[in-house]
């Protein structure tokens, strides 16, 4: 027997093979089918975005949240970042729901030469947040958040002062696309 007729499988192998995946094709569909057909009952699965006869839509609910001054230089970048974000940059809403956020920043070293010095550092951003009814004063979602970004550190001064500048930018923008999405996961929700 040469080396390809080895290779060579029998057709009623091949043939068995083929129908087991049919089968094995068939009753993944119907799993499948089955799972996101449970999802359409209205309780399910829906888009964030999406409006309903009983929800607005998510983009007036997130510009009608004001967002409390924030503390410290990073604080204002976040609520800069918020702002925008929830209003898209127009007009805003009158105020629903009220954002507290309270935010500790720190710095701290990753890699260290063999002389002492820092040649790498992480920026901490983390925060506690509190999403308010304004009317009834209930707390209706409360968390924390947490940014991180790193930054190397060179001989020059300028340059690490704009380095850990830009990485607090960063942790702003992030922990605002955080808190944007756990808030809008919140507020579409029919009940809100």
């Amino acid at each position: 027997m040469s080396s390809f007729e080895t290779l060579l499988v029998p057709v009623p192998v091949v043939a068995r093979g083929a129908r087991l995946l049919g089968r094995a094709g068939i009753a993944a569909l119907v799993t499948i089918s089955a799972l996101l057909g449970g999802c359409s009952d209205g309780n399910g699965f829906r888009p964030m975005y999406a409006s309903t006869s009983s929800n607005p839509k998510l983009q007036e609910k997130l510009s009608s949240v004001e967002i409390a001054p924030i503390g410290g230089k990073t604080g204002q970048r976040l609520r800069n970042e918020l702002v925008f974000q929830n209003s898209g940059g127009g007009e805003k809403a009158e105020p629903v729901y009220k954002l507290t956020i309270l935010v500790t920043e720190s710095v701290g070293a990753t890699l260290v030469n063999t002389t002492g010095n820092s040649a790498s550092s992480v920026y901490n951003l983390d925060s506690k947040f509190t999403l308010i009814d304004i009317k009834t004063k209930k707390v209706l979602l409360e968390g924390t958040s947490h940014a991180r970004a790193t930054f190397d550190r060179n001989q020059s001064i300028y340059s690490n002062v704009r380095a850990s500048d830009d990485a607090a930018n960063r942790t702003a923008k992030t922990m605002a696309e955080e808190l944007k999405g756990r808030i809008a996961a919140f507020l579409s929700n029919d009940k809100v």
